[in-house]
């Protein structure tokens, strides 16, 4: 078979030039089952390869018990069954907006600011990692037959260190694992970036969102020769909860794609198709200029603005960037695949049984710890989830202000069992209300997500640094955490002692919601929560991510593979006051944003 090579001034393939026209599209923020749909709209755009990044945490979600890594080489066919090329990132950091930027919790609990160097534990995980990505890559290289044509070491490692010896160690492990396609950096287009971020032995790429001629001047006076590629245009943006959506016109975003191809470059769309943060897996960022500010979580939609929506309709973008595309392909693109179905009748739900989260907690949580300061979820073995802390106020004693130091990320306090406060973490330390002696105080905690880019990459989540009355520090506290995976193993929800809704203490409030319901006509829907306030969604034991009534995003995508035709579940795990119904409807303008529609065309058509 033909070797994908690089050339001086471009890749080859078989010795014929190769212009890889690429776009990002994460299978694990896909449904399985739309796979191929949304494959098939990146080759309807003009496309010629797919790329994607591979998420250390969610396939090793616990040290030394790997999770369906086989998932990748199922992509990667269907990537070839789509006649695309395939770029492959397997970090082991990623970024993404992903949880942790990819790495486990495990990986950085220990390690900290040791993980992404050449330390010798972090490196003896990774070379682990790394050979379970290489079973599914290797041998689907493009030179025995399959579509794999590059593959990312680290990423955009300029960012963040500048630890040769670790990158040179990844070359020298990728290359080990039988890698023989070209291996490829990725940075920002700054010299620092580039210097710190390349290593012999890898093609130094640039991401950017403009100035294509500028970013590749840049990277020619760092690397004279050798093909140009931009690895990460971004056509788009992400969204914070609480923020402003994210938009970038479409006349914009072509623009630059026609620069960067007049220049004779590569290019990856990031994101081509966004998709969505299923199962609590969205990641957050600081803010400001040095990202140490105050936490921007990202909303569970990965929609991006991209050319491809949420729901895998072509946009406006879609159609301008697919024009652009054209002029630099060998022939037409194909047709835009057949639409999905969508959900044939709205369905409203009421829930029909409940269990408070204390009762959830006591069957379905991690064993209670005890010691003298808070622990951190990492300490627990929380990824993903909700950590409840109880602590005694010493007495006598007047009331005082109770302040929880090092919050991360939100907090509910209870005291003597009345929900008294939520607070957050914009201040530190939070403020949590006056407290007398004796008093019993529980904060449910959750993270809101770990963060995935900058400095505090690998911070840890829970109270991290203590409770105070007054200025003294109350000891001796119990912590015990609920895994979101925890409800998801098999019979755990047949462990939850239900009652019938609206029945008990606290109904309506914080807890487990549980209901039936009947679909007739399954497809892609939308799923509506008013008057809920915050919390995580399953349908059928799949787990669509996280609500808020913050906003901006206001409903959940419910790919159609997830429901049933005929009877349906649903479970509602909610951390402050539950609403009365839940609404499924099916996809249809406006997009799942409000207010409605951001103009571009979602049904299909130019």
């Amino acid at each position: 078979m033909p070797e994908f090579v690089v050339g001086d001034e471009g890749f080859e393939l078989g010795g014929r030039p190769v212009q890889l026209s690429s776009g990002a599209l994460h299978y694990f923020r896909v449904h399985e089952g739309l796979w191929a749909h949304r494959l098939g709209m990146l080759a309807a755009m003009g496309l010629n390869c797919v790329e994607t990044y591979v998420p250390w945490n969610l396939h090793e979600p616990y040290p030394g018990r790997p999770r369906d890594v086989a998932a990748l080489g199922r992509f990667l066919d269907a990537a070839a069954g789509a006649g695309l090329y395939a770029i492959v990132r397997p970090g082991p950091y990623i970024c993404a907006e992903w949880e942790n930027g990819g790495l486990p919790w495990w990986i950085t609990r220990g390690l900290g600011a040791r993980a992404r160097t050449c330390d010798e534990g972090f490196v003896r995980a990774v070379d682990r990692w790394l050979a379970l990505v290489a079973g599914e890559v290797v041998g689907r290289q493009v030179d025995r037959g399959g579509p794999v044509v590059l593959v990312q070491v680290e990423n955009e490692y300029g960012s963040y260190g500048s630890d040769q010896v670790y990158l040179r160690r990844l070359v020298e492990r990728w290359r080990a694992l039988g890698v023989r396609v070209p291996l490829i950096t990725s940075d920002g287009a700054e010299e620092h970036m580039l210097s710190g971020g390349s290593v012999p032995g890898a093609l130094a790429t640039v991401n950017f969102g403009s100035g294509a001629r500028e970013a590749f001047a840049v990277l020619r006076r760092y690397q004279p020769r050798g093909p140009l590629m931009c690895t990460e245009f971004w056509c788009g943006w992400f969204t914070h909860w609480g923020g402003p959506v994210a938009s970038r016109a479409a006349e914009d975003a072509a623009a630059v794609l026609r620069e960067i191809l007049e220049c004779g470059a590569s290019v990856n769309l990031y994101m081509a198709h966004g998709g969505s943060n299923f199962g609590g897996w969205a990641g957050a960022n600081r803010a400001g200029e040095d990202h140490r500010g105050a936490l921007r979580p990202t909303v569970t939609s990965y929609d991006y603005d991209a050319p491809v929506d949420e729901y895998g309709r072509a946009t406006r973008k879609f159609w301008a960037l697919r024009e652009v595309l054209s002029a630099y392909a060998d022939g037409p693109p194909p047709a835009l695949p057949a639409v999905p179905p969508v959900l044939g009748e709205a369905v409203v739900v009421e829930p029909g049984r409940w269990a408070p989260l204390g009762a959830v907690m006591d069957v379905l949580g991690l064993p209670e710890a005890h010691g003298a300061v808070p622990p951190s979820f990492e300490e627990l073995g929380v990824d993903r989830g909700v950590v409840r802390y109880r602590v005694r106020v010493p007495g006598p004693r007047g009331a005082y202000p109770l302040w929880v130091a090092g919050l991360r990320d939100v907090a509910v306090v209870y005291v003597d069992g009345v929900r008294t406060a939520v607070v957050g973490d914009a201040v530190d330390p939070a403020p949590a209300g006056e407290v007398a002696g004796g008093a019993e105080v529980e904060l449910w905690v959750e993270s809101l997500g770990r963060v995935n880019y900058g400095p505090r990459l690998g911070e840890a989540k829970g109270v991290t640094g203590g409770l105070l009355h007054e200025r003294q520090y109350v000891h001796g506290v119990r912590a015990r955490g609920l895994r979101l995976d925890a409800l998801e193993e098999p019979g755990a929800l047949e462990r939850v002692p239900w009652r019938p809704a609206g029945v008990g203490p606290g109904a309506g409030g914080a807890g487990l919601y549980g209901a039936s319901f009947v679909v007739a006509g399954a497809g892609d829907a939308v799923l509506e929560l008013p008057g809920w306030v915050r919390g995580f969604v399953w349908v059928n034991g799949f787990c669509l991510g996280r609500y808020w009534n913050r906003g901006p995003q206001r409903t959940l995508y419910v790919p159609g593979p997830v429901l049933r035709e005929g009877g349906n579940e649903l479970v509602v795990l909610e951390f402050e006051g539950a609403g009365a119904e839940a609404r499924f409807g099916p996809v249809v303008l406006p997009s799942r944003w409000s207010p409605a529609d951001d103009g571009d065309q979602r049904d299909g058509t130019p």
